[in-house]
Protein backbone atom coordinates (compact mmCIF):
# COMPACT_ATOMS: atom_id res chain seq x y z
CA UNK A 1 0.00 0.00 0.00
CA UNK A 2 1.06 3.70 0.27
CA UNK A 3 3.76 3.00 3.26
CA UNK A 4 5.88 2.15 0.04
CA UNK A 5 5.93 5.56 -1.58
CA UNK A 6 8.45 7.04 0.44
CA UNK A 7 10.72 4.89 -1.49
CA UNK A 8 9.62 6.21 -4.98
CA UNK A 9 9.55 9.66 -3.71
CA UNK A 10 13.37 9.32 -2.42
CA UNK A 11 14.03 8.07 -5.88
CA UNK A 12 12.44 10.61 -7.41
CA UNK A 13 14.52 13.48 -5.03
CA UNK A 14 17.60 11.60 -6.99
CA UNK A 15 16.39 11.93 -10.23
CA UNK A 16 16.09 16.18 -9.32
CA UNK A 17 12.68 16.32 -7.98
CA UNK A 18 11.86 18.51 -5.21
CA UNK A 19 9.59 18.85 -1.97
CA UNK A 20 8.33 21.92 -3.94
CA UNK A 21 7.75 20.32 -7.16
CA UNK A 22 4.40 20.69 -8.51
CA UNK A 23 3.05 17.28 -9.72
CA UNK A 24 -0.84 17.24 -10.68
CA UNK A 25 -3.31 15.52 -8.60
CA UNK A 26 -6.42 14.59 -11.35
CA UNK A 27 -7.25 11.48 -13.00
CA UNK A 28 -5.18 9.12 -15.14
CA UNK A 29 -6.23 6.19 -17.23
CA UNK A 30 -2.79 3.84 -17.73
CA UNK A 31 -2.26 1.43 -20.77
CA UNK A 32 -2.20 -1.92 -19.84
CA UNK A 33 1.58 -2.20 -21.47
CA UNK A 34 2.46 -0.06 -18.32
CA UNK A 35 0.58 -2.07 -15.97
CA UNK A 36 1.62 -5.55 -16.48
CA UNK A 37 -2.01 -6.33 -17.37
CA UNK A 38 -5.11 -4.08 -18.37
CA UNK A 39 -6.04 -1.30 -18.40
CA UNK A 40 -5.76 0.66 -15.05
CA UNK A 41 -7.79 3.96 -13.68
CA UNK A 42 -6.52 4.36 -10.44
CA UNK A 43 -7.99 6.41 -7.71
CA UNK A 44 -7.30 8.84 -4.58
CA UNK A 45 -9.00 7.19 -1.41
CA UNK A 46 -11.76 9.38 -1.00
CA UNK A 47 -12.48 9.27 -4.72
CA UNK A 48 -11.20 13.32 -4.56
CA UNK A 49 -8.85 15.28 -6.92
CA UNK A 50 -7.29 18.57 -6.03
CA UNK A 51 -5.07 19.65 -9.01
CA UNK A 52 -1.23 21.11 -8.80
CA UNK A 53 0.33 20.12 -5.79
CA UNK A 54 3.57 20.01 -4.04
CA UNK A 55 5.42 16.90 -3.96
CA UNK A 56 5.68 17.45 -0.04
CA UNK A 57 1.60 18.16 -0.07
CA UNK A 58 1.22 14.95 -2.21
CA UNK A 59 3.23 12.82 0.23
CA UNK A 60 0.98 14.14 3.48
CA UNK A 61 -2.15 13.47 1.77
CA UNK A 62 -1.43 10.34 0.35
CA UNK A 63 -2.49 11.56 -3.08
CA UNK A 64 -2.58 8.35 -5.51
CA UNK A 65 -2.12 10.13 -8.65
CA UNK A 66 0.87 12.46 -7.56
CA UNK A 67 2.54 8.76 -7.06
CA UNK A 68 2.31 7.37 -10.17
CA UNK A 69 2.80 10.46 -12.31
CA UNK A 70 6.19 10.55 -10.55
CA UNK A 71 6.96 6.98 -11.25
CA UNK A 72 6.16 8.06 -14.56
CA UNK A 73 8.79 10.66 -14.55
CA UNK A 74 11.55 8.67 -12.63
CA UNK A 75 10.70 5.56 -14.94
CA UNK A 76 9.90 2.34 -13.61
CA UNK A 77 13.21 0.20 -13.76
CA UNK A 78 14.40 3.03 -12.04
CA UNK A 79 13.21 3.07 -9.29
CA UNK A 80 12.88 -0.93 -9.07
CA UNK A 81 16.51 -0.52 -9.40
CA UNK A 82 16.21 1.88 -6.40
CA UNK A 83 14.40 0.18 -4.11
CA UNK A 84 16.95 -2.83 -4.07
CA UNK A 85 19.00 -0.41 -1.49
CA UNK A 86 16.73 -0.37 1.10
CA UNK A 87 17.01 -3.86 1.09
CA UNK A 88 13.74 -5.28 -0.65
CA UNK A 89 14.06 -7.64 -3.11
CA UNK A 90 13.53 -6.34 -7.06
CA UNK A 91 11.45 -9.11 -8.21
CA UNK A 92 8.87 -8.54 -5.73
CA UNK A 93 8.40 -5.24 -7.07
CA UNK A 94 8.10 -5.60 -10.69
CA UNK A 95 8.80 -2.47 -12.97
CA UNK A 96 4.91 -1.75 -13.27
CA UNK A 97 3.19 2.27 -12.54
CA UNK A 98 1.45 -0.06 -9.90
CA UNK A 99 4.04 0.18 -7.52
CA UNK A 100 3.40 3.75 -7.51
CA UNK A 101 0.64 2.99 -4.85
CA UNK A 102 2.72 0.01 -3.27
CA UNK A 103 1.88 -3.20 -5.15
CA UNK A 104 4.40 -5.24 -5.04
CA UNK A 105 5.61 -8.00 -1.56
CA UNK A 106 7.14 -6.85 1.31
CA UNK A 107 7.66 -7.85 5.29
CA UNK A 108 7.80 -6.23 8.40
CA UNK A 109 10.97 -7.07 8.70
CA UNK A 110 12.01 -5.42 5.63
CA UNK A 111 10.07 -2.80 6.16
CA UNK A 112 11.72 -2.00 9.44
CA UNK A 113 15.03 -1.91 8.05
CA UNK A 114 14.20 0.33 5.41
CA UNK A 115 12.28 2.75 7.23
CA UNK A 116 15.28 2.73 9.47
CA UNK A 117 17.40 4.32 6.38
CA UNK A 118 15.78 7.07 6.31
CA UNK A 119 15.84 7.54 10.14
CA UNK A 120 19.54 6.96 10.77
CA UNK A 121 20.43 9.35 8.09
CA UNK A 122 20.74 7.21 4.77
CA UNK A 123 22.74 3.92 6.24
CA UNK A 124 21.19 0.08 5.89
CA UNK A 125 21.93 -1.89 8.71
CA UNK A 126 20.51 -5.04 9.57
CA UNK A 127 17.60 -6.27 11.74
CA UNK A 128 18.33 -8.67 14.63
CA UNK A 129 16.16 -10.62 17.24
CA UNK A 130 18.56 -11.46 20.37
CA UNK A 131 21.25 -9.48 21.32
CA UNK A 132 22.85 -11.47 24.25
CA UNK A 133 22.81 -15.36 25.82
CA UNK A 134 23.50 -15.90 29.09
CA UNK A 135 24.01 -18.42 31.24
CA UNK A 136 22.97 -19.42 34.82
CA UNK A 137 25.98 -17.76 36.24
CA UNK A 138 25.80 -15.36 33.54
CA UNK A 139 28.52 -15.54 31.19
CA UNK A 140 28.37 -14.46 27.50
CA UNK A 141 27.67 -17.29 25.47
CA UNK A 142 26.87 -15.27 22.51
CA UNK A 143 26.62 -11.57 21.73
CA UNK A 144 25.34 -10.06 18.44
CA UNK A 145 27.71 -7.51 16.65
CA UNK A 146 25.19 -5.60 15.25
CA UNK A 147 26.35 -2.83 12.21
CA UNK A 148 25.54 0.17 13.03
CA UNK A 149 24.75 3.37 11.10
CA UNK A 150 27.85 5.71 10.33
CA UNK A 151 29.78 3.01 9.01
CA UNK A 152 29.90 5.16 5.30
CA UNK A 153 30.65 1.51 3.79
CA UNK A 154 26.60 1.10 4.59
CA UNK A 155 25.75 3.76 2.93
CA UNK A 156 22.84 3.52 0.42
CA UNK A 157 21.28 6.71 -0.04
CA UNK A 158 22.63 9.90 0.11
CA UNK A 159 22.27 11.75 4.16
CA UNK A 160 20.12 14.76 2.35
CA UNK A 161 17.81 12.42 0.65
CA UNK A 162 17.00 10.86 4.24
CA UNK A 163 16.79 14.32 5.21
CA UNK A 164 14.10 15.53 2.94
CA UNK A 165 12.62 12.35 3.00
CA UNK A 166 12.14 12.89 7.14
CA UNK A 167 11.28 16.28 6.87
CA UNK A 168 8.46 15.35 4.37
CA UNK A 169 7.27 12.26 6.25
CA UNK A 170 7.07 14.97 9.55
CA UNK A 171 4.13 16.47 7.89
CA UNK A 172 2.49 13.32 6.97
CA UNK A 173 1.79 13.40 10.57
CA UNK A 174 1.39 16.98 11.08
CA UNK A 175 -1.58 17.54 8.89
CA UNK A 176 -1.65 14.82 6.58
CA UNK A 177 -2.57 10.99 6.58
CA UNK A 178 -1.18 10.10 10.36
CA UNK A 179 -2.30 13.71 12.26
CA UNK A 180 -3.83 11.88 15.42
CA UNK A 181 -0.47 11.16 16.45
CA UNK A 182 -0.01 14.67 17.28
CA UNK A 183 -1.97 13.64 20.12
CA UNK A 184 1.52 12.15 21.74
CA UNK A 185 2.90 15.64 21.92
CA UNK A 186 6.04 15.42 20.15
CA UNK A 187 7.43 17.17 17.44
CA UNK A 188 9.75 14.31 15.87
CA UNK A 189 7.41 11.92 14.18
CA UNK A 190 7.80 10.84 10.76
CA UNK A 191 6.02 8.17 8.94
CA UNK A 192 3.55 6.99 6.03
CA UNK A 193 0.49 5.16 6.34
CA UNK A 194 -0.49 2.40 3.61
CA UNK A 195 -3.37 0.48 2.95
CA UNK A 196 -3.83 -2.62 0.59
CA UNK A 197 -6.58 -2.98 -2.04
CA UNK A 198 -9.85 -4.33 -0.43
CA UNK A 199 -8.63 -3.52 3.04
CA UNK A 200 -6.34 -6.53 3.20
CA UNK A 201 -3.47 -5.03 5.01
CA UNK A 202 -3.42 -1.64 7.51
CA UNK A 203 -0.09 -0.34 7.78
CA UNK A 204 1.57 2.47 10.09
CA UNK A 205 5.33 2.96 9.42
CA UNK A 206 7.06 6.05 11.21
CA UNK A 207 10.63 6.61 13.33
CA UNK A 208 11.52 9.82 15.56
CA UNK A 209 15.07 10.20 15.79
CA UNK A 210 16.57 6.61 17.85
CA UNK A 211 13.59 4.29 16.94
CA UNK A 212 11.37 2.76 13.85
CA UNK A 213 8.64 1.07 14.37
CA UNK A 214 6.54 -0.64 12.03
CA UNK A 215 2.41 -1.03 12.61
CA UNK A 216 1.34 -3.70 10.44
CA UNK A 217 -2.63 -5.35 11.09
CA UNK A 218 -4.03 -8.25 8.40
CA UNK A 219 -4.29 -11.83 8.41
CA UNK A 220 -1.76 -14.63 8.29
CA UNK A 221 -3.77 -16.18 5.26
CA UNK A 222 -4.82 -12.50 3.65
CA UNK A 223 -8.39 -11.54 3.36
CA UNK A 224 -10.37 -8.54 3.99
CA UNK A 225 -10.00 -6.57 7.84
CA UNK A 226 -13.23 -4.94 7.22
CA UNK A 227 -14.89 -1.77 5.22
CA UNK A 228 -13.01 1.59 6.54
CA UNK A 229 -9.81 -0.52 7.97
CA UNK A 230 -7.03 1.73 6.70
CA UNK A 231 -3.36 2.54 7.84
CA UNK A 232 -4.51 5.91 9.76
CA UNK A 233 -8.21 3.93 11.86
CA UNK A 234 -6.38 0.45 12.22
CA UNK A 235 -2.59 0.75 12.43
CA UNK A 236 -1.32 4.00 13.73
CA UNK A 237 -3.47 3.30 16.53
CA UNK A 238 -1.33 0.35 17.42
CA UNK A 239 1.77 2.26 16.91
CA UNK A 240 0.80 4.99 18.74
CA UNK A 241 0.52 2.97 21.41
CA UNK A 242 3.86 1.79 21.43
CA UNK A 243 5.39 4.60 20.93
CA UNK A 244 4.00 5.95 23.68
CA UNK A 245 5.59 3.96 26.23
CA UNK A 246 9.16 3.43 24.47
CA UNK A 247 9.16 7.34 24.26
CA UNK A 248 8.34 8.22 27.60
CA UNK A 249 11.15 10.65 28.85
CA UNK A 250 12.95 10.28 25.99
CA UNK A 251 13.59 13.73 24.74
CA UNK A 252 12.47 14.80 21.38
CA UNK A 253 15.67 15.29 18.79
CA UNK A 254 16.09 16.82 15.78
CA UNK A 255 17.84 15.35 12.65
CA UNK A 256 21.24 17.56 11.89
CA UNK A 257 20.83 19.48 8.47
CA UNK A 258 23.56 17.78 6.38
CA UNK A 259 25.93 20.48 4.42
CA UNK A 260 24.35 20.86 1.09
CA UNK A 261 20.83 21.32 2.12
CA UNK A 262 19.52 24.78 1.56
CA UNK A 263 16.53 26.30 2.76
CA UNK A 264 14.56 29.47 0.34
CA UNK A 265 11.24 30.51 -0.21
CA UNK A 266 9.36 29.17 -3.11
CA UNK A 267 6.03 30.69 -4.23
CA UNK A 268 2.48 28.32 -4.70
CA UNK A 269 4.00 27.48 -8.76
CA UNK A 270 6.68 26.01 -6.70
CA UNK A 271 9.64 28.54 -7.97
CA UNK A 272 11.82 30.53 -5.92
CA UNK A 273 10.18 33.74 -4.39
CA UNK A 274 11.06 36.33 -1.18
CA UNK A 275 7.36 36.84 -0.71
CA UNK A 276 6.92 32.65 -0.42
CA UNK A 277 7.02 29.89 1.87
CA UNK A 278 10.44 28.23 3.61
CA UNK A 279 11.27 24.84 1.44
CA UNK A 280 14.38 22.73 1.60
CA UNK A 281 16.36 21.45 -1.34
CA UNK A 282 19.41 19.91 -2.37
CA UNK A 283 21.74 22.63 -3.21
CA UNK A 284 22.47 22.05 -7.19
CA UNK A 285 18.27 21.51 -7.54
CA UNK A 286 16.94 24.71 -6.17
CA UNK A 287 13.89 25.86 -8.50
CA UNK A 288 14.13 28.38 -10.75
CA UNK A 289 13.12 32.09 -9.57
CA UNK A 290 9.96 33.63 -10.19
CA UNK A 291 9.77 35.76 -13.09
CA UNK A 292 7.47 39.24 -12.98
CA UNK A 293 4.53 39.25 -14.75
CA UNK A 294 4.62 41.54 -17.86
CA UNK A 295 2.50 44.50 -17.16
CA UNK A 296 -1.33 44.53 -18.96
CA UNK A 297 -1.30 46.80 -22.22
CA UNK A 298 -4.44 49.12 -21.51
CA UNK A 299 -7.36 48.33 -23.03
Amino acid sequence: GSSFKPFIYSAALEKGFTPATIVNDAPVVVDPFLTGGQVWEPKNYDGKYEGPMRLRTGLAKSKNMVSIRVLQGIGTQYAQDYVARFGFDPEKHPPYLTMALGAGSVTIWQMARAYSVFANGGFKIEPYIVSKIVDDRGNVLAQAQPQRSGDESLRVIDARNAYLMNSMMQDVVRYGTAARANSLGRHDLAGKTGTTNDFVDAWFNGNQATLVGIGWVGFDQPRKLGNGETGASTALPVWMGYMAQALKNIPEETMPQPEGVVTVKVNDRGQQSADGKPEIFFRESLPPEAQAEAPRAAE
